[in-house]
């Protein structure tokens, strides 16, 4: 089995002749030509339809999905970049209709979003009922890679281990046609698999995958625990109570 860099290094060269900006696409999830027609087959889904407050990263090729959620009068919550301010909470009905493509982008959820830097503030938001994953590649059964750095995954542990999401809650990602390859993917016991996936010309459902139920404290990397203010409140708290 190929390992997770080399399947990242396969699709970045791959998809070279469909990416857009920003440059170079290698070390990110990438965006890509589609994407806005990827997010547009997501909006059709149930599962969104009924979603009050949704959670999305940062990425450029989800970016449509982010001006979708606001445009459709939908709660979005954001990660700040490698958790370090914890997450931002866009209302659309704080945010001028005139500012949401703004908004939309990493440096205007800063300006228009809150803060949520503690499990307090977090915990009075109400739960989040659908999520969106960047991803460098997936596999046709709903295992997903990212570029690296494991943070979806570890948003999706905080905010499980606090109550804020359900285990099972619907996940989905838009990708580039290229970026769905053929199972397995390698995959590691923190590795959160998806419900869903959008192409700019396929839409995929998957049978469920075992997820993992909150952080694995035990193999967590200690440099992050430092680092995230969140993570290490979350931690004391649980010790607390065992």
């Amino acid at each position: 089995m190929r390992t997770k860099e080399e399947v990242r290094n396969y699709v970045w060269e791959a998809l070279r002749p469909y990416a857009l900006p920003p440059f170079p696409i290698k070390g990110r999830i990438p965006n890509f030509k589609g994407a806005k027609e990827a997010a547009e087959r997501l909006f059709k889904e149930p599962e969104w339809r009924k979603a009050e407050i949704v959670k999305s990263n940062p990425d450029s090729p989800q970016r449509w999905v982010r001006l979708g959620a606001l445009e459709q009068g939908k709660m979005l919550l954001m990660a700040t970049p490698r958790l370090r301010e914890g997450f931002l909470l866009l209302d659309p009905k704080k945010i001028p209709k005139s500012k949401y493509r703004e908004a939309s982008t990493i440096r205007g959820a800063f300006k228009y979003g809150a803060k949520l830097k503690t499990i307090n503030e977090l915990e009075t938001i109400g739960k989040v009922e659908f999520v969106v994953e960047g991803s460098v590649a997936i596999d046709t059964e709903g295992r997903r890679i990212g570029k690296g750095a494991g943070y979806g995954d570890l948003e999706f542990g905080i905010l499980t281990e606090i109550g804020l999401m359900d285990v099972g809650v619907p996940i989905a990602t838009t990708v580039h046609d290229i970026q769905v390859l053929e199972p397995p993917l390698p995959q590691d016991p923190w590795d959160v698999p998806l419900s869903m996936a959008f192409t700019p010309t396929r839409s995929f459902r998957f049978k469920p995958l075992k997820r993992p139920r909150g952080i694995l404290w035990d193999l967590l990397d200690p440099k992050k625990l430092e680092k995230i203010p969140l993570l290490k409140e979350l931690k004391n708290r649980t010790s607390r109570f065992r």
